[in-house]
């Protein structure tokens, strides 16, 4: 137990309840992605069965391990053929955000539940039970994981959702140039996010700026149902 334990980022005992969260939060995302660029008229994803909020398809082994192990992640990438849309620079900016975008829908949305489950009563302030102390547990799981993987998405550095948000809207000359380092970009990001002596300023300041958000929209559904701070 111990060996595991200092080798998870998270403790072994709320494993479950991150998993749970992490399979919503990663079929919902790449869903978003699959299904507006199918709209769009890229129908790719679609035929290779990613339009679906089936985690099956949707899982990548080393981005699960890697969020367990050093708490960041990703999903399989969802293929997308930019050349199938109409307007392909501004509908792939659209593509690549709405995942981020899920997510903040996610936390918002899980935030809205959880204050009225505590207004209403269901469950009790705290947590008399085991299963009302699980439903704690994984709600403030589920919210804080959704606002960082909202945030860590944005960060402009490939394989991430940021990267091709900033790939599509800089002019056509500036994007080219970017393209060419993008194979080491990759590189870096891995050594920043993975080595102990950056963590300090890249993984830790997203999941504070996750735990800001989820104690600002729990605070402000909290009072607008007419109680106080969780």
């Amino acid at each position: 137990m111990n060996v595991l334990d200092q080798l998870l980022f998270y403790p072994l005992e709320q494993l479950p309840f991150y998993l749970i969260a992490l399979i919503i939060a990663f079929s919902v995302h790449e869903f978003s992605h699959a299904y507006f660029a199918n709209k769009f008229g890229d129908p790719t994803a679609k035929l290779l069965g990613r339009v679906t909020l089936n985690p099956a398809v949707h899982f990548d082994f080393l981005g699960i391990v890697l969020l367990l192990v050093a708490g960041f992640g990703w999903a399989r990438p969802v293929p997308i053929n930019r050349d199938n849309f109409s307007s392909p620079r501004r509908m792939s900016i659209i593509v690549a955000a709405v995942g981020p975008l899920s997510n903040l829908v996610l936390g918002i949305l899980g935030a809205l539940i959880y204050a009225l489950l505590y207004q209403t009563g269901i469950i009790p302030p705290e947590g008399i039970t085991k299963t009302d102390q699980a439903v704690h547990l994984f709600f403030n799981i589920f919210i804080l994981l959704n606002f960082f993987l909202c945030l860590f998405n944005l960060v402009p550095l490939p394989p991430l959702d940021g990267y091709r948000i900033l790939e599509n809207a800089l002019p056509p000359r500036m994007s080219a140039k970017i393209q060419k380092f993008e194979q080491w970009s990759i590189l870096v990001f891995l050594l920043i996010i993975l080595l102990p002596v950056f963590q300090d300023y890249t993984i830790k300041p997203l999941y504070d700026a996750a735990h800001a958000l989820s104690s600002k929209f729990l605070d402000m559904f909290i009072m607008m149902t007419g109680g106080y701070r969780l």
